[in-house]
């Protein structure tokens, strides 16, 4: 009897385990696309019909730059607005320099404009053979991070600040100004970006007016503030004596006069500087 009770019990045992092991079976769940960008909704630039006249002119243009100019045209104007660098330029740069977001660092990092670490970056990193083995590269979660960086970085330097004295028009002044300002080392630099914007007509996205943006503010306002924010207008501080400030590296007027909400003519105006250029450790009076 005792025999035949450790036969039953042990055969109740596997039973039970069995059917607890089907139990705990779960299907795997696809993952979710990878996100380009935080806006539900880019606004339009008429850069869908911007396309299709290209392509009604010229079937031979590259598709990869086609589908770029349609998905990230409104970025670069969005950028221009914000930033003041012609969206021509910025939509150049980044088809040139990311080969129409497929290359490995703008597919996998959305890095399009291979900007590297540099110090005081926290965010994530990866590494790609460049000027030296294993660079290390900025890692973003979605390509207008990217975008932004890319501003921030020619507005934070003071050896671009000439560019901003030219016309936002004016992007072969802009594309030959990079060059100079050791943007890049390949000589011929400036003259591919002309022949992009050329080719691709670009400069149409120059003439893009602030007010077409009223949808995208409205979607920024909603779903990611901090992600893109909302320029909002200062009104300019009056002067009083006593503040100053010395010049660090990296510093130019511009992004001295947003530290301390002042315009570049108020700047310009108390320290009887007659061009944008000053040098580090140079004292400026703000107020």
């Amino acid at each position: 009897m005792k025999f035949k009770s450790y036969i039953i019990i042990a055969f109740l045992s596997i039973f039970i385990v069995s059917c607890g092991s089907k139990k705990s079976v779960v299907k795997s769940k696809k993952k979710a696309p990878k996100e380009t960008t935080s806006i539900k909704k880019m606004p339009s630039v008429k850069q869908n019909a911007h396309v299709k006249k290209l392509v009604k002119k010229n079937k031979k243009l590259n598709k990869y730059t086609l589908t770029y100019i349609k998905k990230y045209a409104p970025l670069a104007v969005i950028k221009m607005h914000e930033y003041k660098i012609p969206a021509s330029i910025t939509l150049a740069q980044g088809i040139l320099e990311s080969g129409n977001g497929r290359s490995t660092l703008a597919s996998k990092s959305n890095n399009h404009f291979g900007i590297k670490c540099h110090r005081g970056w926290t965010g994530k990193r990866v590494y790609h053979d460049d000027d030296k083995k294993d660079d290390c590269f900025r890692k973003y979660r979605y390509v207008e991070n990217s975008y932004n960086d890319h501003s921030k970085f020619l507005t934070g330097r003071r050896r671009y600040a000439f560019l901003f004295n030219y016309r936002i028009k004016d992007y072969k002044k802009w594309a030959r100004g990079l060059k100079k300002a050791g943007y890049a080392t390949d000589r011929k630099y400036p003259n591919k970006l002309i022949k992009i914007i050329e080719d691709y007509k670009l400069y149409e996205f120059d003439k893009v007016k602030k007010s077409d943006l009223k949808k995208y503010r409205k979607e920024v306002k909603k779903n990611q503030p901090k992600v893109v924010p909302v320029k909002k207008t200062v009104k300019p501080k009056k002067f009083s004596k006593g503040k100053t400030h010395t010049v660090k590296k990296g510093e130019t007027l511009y992004s001295i006069s947003r530290k301390y909400k002042i315009t570049v003519s108020q700047l310009k105006k108390a320290n009887n500087l007659s061009s944008n250029t000053i040098s580090v450790g140079q004292t400026l009076k703000i107020k």
